[in-house]
C-alpha cells in the first residue's frame, strides 16, 4: 500500500490541524494505521493508531484528549485531528500501515512496513 500524508502547516499554540493519510494500491482493510512524529536528532515517536477493522484506537499519553485518529472507509483515508496544539508538538508527522500488528507492538515504529512521506507541523508559541 502506498501512503500519502498531507495537512501539516504552521499554527499558533492552542490551534488545530487535521492531517490526512490516503492509501492507494490497496485499501486499509485489515490494516493497522499509525501516526508517528519525529524531530531532528530524536527517534520516531508514536502518536496514535487505529485498527481499520473494528476501529480500536490507541494514543500516546502526551496527546490523549487532544488528538483524535479516525478513518473514512469511502475515502480510504485516515485522519489525525490535532487540537490544543503545543510548541512541543512541532515535528514531522508520518503515517504508517501494516497488517497483523499485535497489540504490544502497535506503538513501535518497526512494526510498520509501509510509510508515507512526512508532513511538517510547526506550532508557534
Amino acid at each position: 500500500v502506498q501512503l500519502q500524508a498531507c495537512g501539516g502547516g504552521l499554527v499558533q499554540a492552542g490551534g488545530s490541524l487535521r492531517l490526512s493519510c490516503a492509501a492507494s494500491g490497496r485499501t486499509f482493510s485489515r490494516q493497522t494505521v499509525g501516526w508517528f512524529r519525529q524531530t531532528p536528532g530524536k527517534e520516531r515517536e508514536f502518536v496514535a493508531a487505529i485498527r481499520w477493522s473494528g476501529g480500536s484506537t490507541y494514543y500516546a499519553d502526551s496527546v490523549k484528549g487532544r488528538f483524535t485518529i479516525s478513518g473514512n472507509n469511502a475515502k480510504n483515508t485516515v485522519y489525525l485531528l490535532m487540537n490544543s496544539l503545543r510548541p512541543e508538538d512541532t515535528a514531522v508527522y508520518y503515517c504508517a500501515a501494516d497488517t497483523s500488528i499485535i497489540l504490544s507492538s502497535i506503538r513501535m515504529s518497526r512494526s510498520y512496513d509501509n510509510w508515507g512521506q512526512g508532513t511538517q507541523v510547526t506550532v508557534s508559541s
